[in-house]
């Protein structure tokens, strides 16, 4: 499958705003893409969805082998005539800051992608060579096979294509200008949601309009037709399976009468990987969207709750003033319905939570802690967490890559688990896990452990047998 990468110099190169634009100028020629980012993010993939109209996925070699990242991109092969990547932070920077391992540089190799290095001219012309050259040389196998100049007048372009491609031997492929009106707003946990960013469609329109007239989009894709295909078996396990379900059930699954999962989706509650998702599907869950700020009681028939991460604290209020749902949840998971809450969706369960500005608010009080700001990011970055006891999810000694990305703490965090950072000696406790519930701040990847789907289907279905036993 042909596949092109959009890898920066260091985070804020515009990564993001080039890849809508490209996928959605893609979309005008009538070129059908999947779209993939690199690294834990939620955010962009919710902005390649609105541009796409079908999930983005995530490509993580710390949660999941080459081999997996493959096959990912392998089953869109039947669907799309290009896969369009996502780069983050900066092209190598890898595990802890000091390493290239699970970097930008490290999915491209695994996947064997050619990459576009999206570059700020802003106040530097030939000095944009020698950071260019660097990237050429830093490693032996580079992947590097274009740039594309972002931000950048046209006059500035003519000046600069011309010497970068002279003294760095890479094309450069255009240059997408600075777009009124068009750019991604930002917060402390990056761009702000894609479903919060007011006429995005018209703004995407823009960008991709503004792409198709400057960057060579043919020389876009001859670039991507050089990646090399994945491996016949991987293709051929592809070929099996269906289009909306990439990757195959791990272990056997629970029994498949409905079971249906009520998870939360709004504003407040948005961060969910669609691995996750999928996963769950696998194991015959259905997915029942509900809006804890603006629904009165949870869905009917539901044997399960997923609360991802997203951002309470800047809608606490309303999520407070909401008291039958608050009231509703506090009900679910003290009855003991199976319950996985995430980073935001642990801050909910908490007894209060304080907002932006300082105001405390209610929360369900499941559990008995306080949530409160931060002015920095709190054990920011991948993690192992290893399970002390079994519980719902886990059973003791197993450990499973995580990730946290929060500026709020809480005042009572939980000690189900031993968290030790992959780099350095790091180590704390962490988390919340019974009989019925996973809750804490680190994100789950259920590609990275199979079975976590599969146990919370199967708590799911004791949860409905027991209804169904309280109801004769």
């Amino acid at each position: 499958m042909n596949r092109i990468l959009f890898a920066g110099l260091s985070s804020g190169s515009g990564k993001t705003a080039v890849t809508c634009a490209c996928l959605r100028a893609l979309q005008k020629k009538g070129i059908s893409a999947a779209s993939f980012k690199c690294g834990p993010d939620y955010i962009d993939p919710m902005f390649h969805q609105r541009v796409l109209g079908i999930p983005g996925e995530n490509l993580d070699l710390f949660f999941a082998d080459a081999k997996t990242l493959q096959r990912q991109i392998a089953c869109y092969e039947q669907r799309c005539k290009i896969a369009v990547l996502e780069g983050v932070m900066g092209y190598y920077d890898g595990l802890g800051g000091v390493s290239d391992r699970d970097s930008t540089w490290d999915v491209a190799c695994a996947t064997n992608t050619p990459v576009i290095l999206v570059v700020r001219p802003k106040g530097a012309s030939l000095t944009i060579a020698a950071q260019v050259q660097g990237m050429l040389s830093f490693r032996k196998r580079n992947q590097l096979a274009g740039i594309l100049l972002n931000g950048c007048s046209e006059r500035m372009a003519r000046l600069l294509a011309p010497m970068l491609e002279e003294q760095t031997g890479l094309p450069v492929v255009g240059f997408l200008p600075y777009v009124e009106d068009a750019s991604f707003e930002s917060r402390h946990l990056g761009l702000v949601t894609a479903q919060e960013v007011g006429a995005l469609s018209e703004k995407v329109d823009r960008l991709a309009d503004a792409f198709l007239q400057h960057v060579d989009l043919e020389q876009v894709l001859r670039i991507a037709a050089t990646a090399d295909s994945v491996s016949e078996t991987i293709k051929s396990e592809a070929a099996l399976k269906s289009p909306d379900c990439p990757d195959p059930p791990q272990f056997p699954a629970p029994d498949k009468e409905c079971l249906r999962i009520g998870i939360a989706q709004d504003t407040a509650f948005c961060f969910y990987y669609e691995e996750n998702k999928r996963a769950l599907r696998q194991q015959g869950l259905e997915l029942v969207e509900f809006s804890p700020m603006e629904d009165k009681k949870l869905p009917e028939g539901i044997c399960g709750l997923y609360l991802g991460g997203g951002y309470p604290e800047l809608h606490a209020g309303k999520l407070s003033e909401n008291s039958r749902m608050r009231h509703a949840i506090f009900e679910a998971v003290r009855h003991g319905m199976p319950t996985i809450a995430e980073c935001g969706g642990f801050l909910y369960l908490q007894k209060e939570l304080e907002d932006a500005d300082g105001q405390v608010w209610e929360m369900t009080g499941v559990l008995d802690g306080s949530g409160f700001r931060t002015n920095r990011l709190q054990r920011f970055g991948y993690a192992v967490m290893t399970a002390k006891e079994n519980s719902m999810l886990f059973e003791k000694g197993e450990s499973i890559p995580v990730h946290e990305f929060h500026y709020w703490d809480c005042t009572q965090n939980g000690t189900a688990f031993e968290m030790k950072k992959p780099v350095g000696n790091k180590t704390w406790e962490g988390s919340v896990a019974g009989s019925s519930l996973y809750a804490g701040f680190p994100h789950l990847y259920f590609l990275a452990e199979p079975r976590l789907a599969e146990r919370f289907a199967r708590a799911a279905a004791k949860w409905q047998e027991k209804q169904r036993e309280k109801a004769l």
